[in-house]
């Protein structure tokens, strides 16, 4: 063949600008209010959170896997099967042909380690380990059977492993990416997991920008990648959804859904999700160590005002801190202290109150309507002659500081496996954020804390539950539910995307295209 300019083009740059345009997959722009908390993609120092929530699937996986298209019943994931050894062991058989996004393949070696003293262990930064124990209390040891077989082992009986293994905190990174990036703190930044999208940047309170790993083990993405960038006003999101800036915007306020809704082209998905909107009190404070004032402020909300004036009904109060999901543990007729307003002063001049304030602490809409909410509540607790103080924070550093007097803050609880103690033991019992916060402890709770986790009598699990919802929510309240939380999301209508029942912004298993 004789080499012209036109040969030389059509053997040479030709093919090159072929393979880089055939990569026809679309992306898409994501506007949150909040990437991180923390300002690291690590699930534990982030500790679940509802806005790490949206992302941390996407690159890191757990063991077992929730099925987020359906009710995040348990299903295969990187473990394509478990099965019990003992009351103490879960056996699990990894799937073969898993990747890493460094390229190696998963085996036995990287759980192990993921689980271990860098994780797991006395290797944490001294923040973290109170942490890791929280998700594993009693992790004893994991026992490598072969490249693809891996034993966890409990130094306790523990009928919740098998949804712990599936729980924001468990998730599996690379051994030997965590190794050469040297330590904790660059890998925070850093993630090397299985997901079906990678890390190409973050920019903490900025942007989270994925690329799809395309060599997912369970078929290769539809998106060729995914930015997360952070928008903290509603209004700036919904008009950057409106002007074409945005795919999708997260976090809209019910009474904004109607606004959305009229655009032609735009539409709203959503619905409740397994995580409940409270407030916590601090008892250290001295008005608020006396239960009774505690009880009081809860008698003093009418919740379900709140559920019907800022959610239009699409949210609901909840039968306590439980959630239907719990199946045989749920505690059928329990119920929220009841709006009564003539209860709640009457429960204050048993206390002997004499009006002394109160600080309240919210964020500034870090949750839905939250200073909507915060606002709200305050008018219900000085209508009933509580001293409040409203503050609204920028930042959780701002509200859980103890430089100044803490009374009562705002907070959310989810329940991140089919068990109470995913959310009332992992949250408010001995090694949850409550008491290590220094704001709440009770002897009791703590007891029947781990009798609820290595118990293996289902009804006398069901007694004990019982009884921690009566210390926490009447005896010794420890918070106030307000409502189970609810997620709604604006995008283009042209999209095919699903919202799941949770925070998690899906974009392997929603996208049907």
């Amino acid at each position: 063949m004789k080499l012209t300019r036109r040969t030389l083009l059509a053997t040479t740059l030709l093919p090159h600008v072929a393979i880089a345009q055939s990569d026809q997959r679309p992306s898409v722009t994501v506007a949150v209010q909040k990437i991180t908390n923390t300002g690291v993609l690590e699930p534990l120092r982030e500790q679940s959170s509802n806005v790490s929530e949206r992302w941390v699937a996407s690159i890191l996986e757990t063991p077992i896997a929730r099925n987020q298209q359906g009710k995040l019943e348990r299903v295969p994931g990187i473990a394509e099967s478990w099965r019990r050894i003992s009351p103490e062991i879960v056996e699990l058989s990894l799937r073969p042909g898993v990747t890493f996004h460094n390229g190696d393949t998963l085996t036995a070696e990287d759980v192990a380690f993921s689980y271990g003293a860098h994780m797991f262990g006395q290797d944490l930064p001294a923040d973290v380990p109170k942490i890791a124990k929280r998700h594993f209390p009693a992790l004893s040891s994991v026992e490598i059977v072969d490249a693809r077989t891996v034993r966890i082992v409990n130094s306790v009986p523990d009928l919740t492993l098998e949804g712990r293994l599936s729980a924001g905190g468990r998730e599996i990174v690379s051994q030997r990416h965590w190794r050469e990036t040297g330590d904790w703190a660059a890998n925070a930044k850093s993630p090397c997991g299985t997901g079906p999208y990678r890390l190409r940047s973050f920019k903490a309170d900025s942007e989270l920008i994925l690329d799809s790993h395309d060599g997912y083990w369970a078929g290769r993405p539809k998106l060729k990648s995914i930015r997360f960038l952070e928008v903290p006003e509603v209004a700036s999101r919904i008009a950057g959804l409106r002007a074409g800036e945005f795919d999708f915007a997260c976090d809209i306020p019910p009474d904004q859904i109607g606004e959305i809704e009229r655009v032609p082209g735009l539409a709203i998905q959503g619905g409740l999700v397994t995580n409940h909107r409270i407030v916590v009190f601090d008892k250290n404070h001295p008005v608020l160590a006396n239960p009774k004032i505690r009880l009081a402020m809860a008698h003093a909300v009418d919740c379900q005002a709140i559920v019907d004036s800022l959610w239009a009904r699409r949210a609901q109060v909840p039968a306590g801190l439980q959630f239907e999901f719990y199946g045989q543990m749920l505690v059928k007729g329990w119920t929220v202290p009841p709006y009564d307003p003539k209860r709640a002063a009457d429960l204050l001049r048993e206390a002997g109150y004499k009006g002394e304030e109160i600080v309240y602490r919210a964020r500034n809409n870090y949750y839905t309507a939250e200073t909507a909410t915060a606002q709200i509540l305050a008018e219900f607790w000085r209508a009933v002659g509580l001293n409040i103080r409203l503050e609204v924070k920028e930042n959780w550093p701002q509200v859980l500081d103890k430089s100044g007097p803490r009374g009562v803050r705002d907070w959310s609880n989810s329940a991140v496996f089919d068990d109470p103690v995913s959310s009332l033991v992992n949250q408010h019992g001995p090694n949850g954020a409550q008491q290590t916060n220094g704001e709440w402890t009770n002897a009791e709770m703590n007891r029947l804390s781990v009798e609820l986790e290595t118990g293996t009598d289902p009804a006398r699990r069901h007694a004990v539950f019982a009884r921690m919802l009566e210390i926490c929510e009447r005896e010794d309240p420890a918070y106030i539910v307000l409502h189970q939380n609810a997620v709604f999301t604006g995008m283009k209508k042209s999209l095919p995307w699903r919202q799941p029942p949770s925070f998690f912004m899906d974009f392997f298993g929603a996208w049907s295209a």
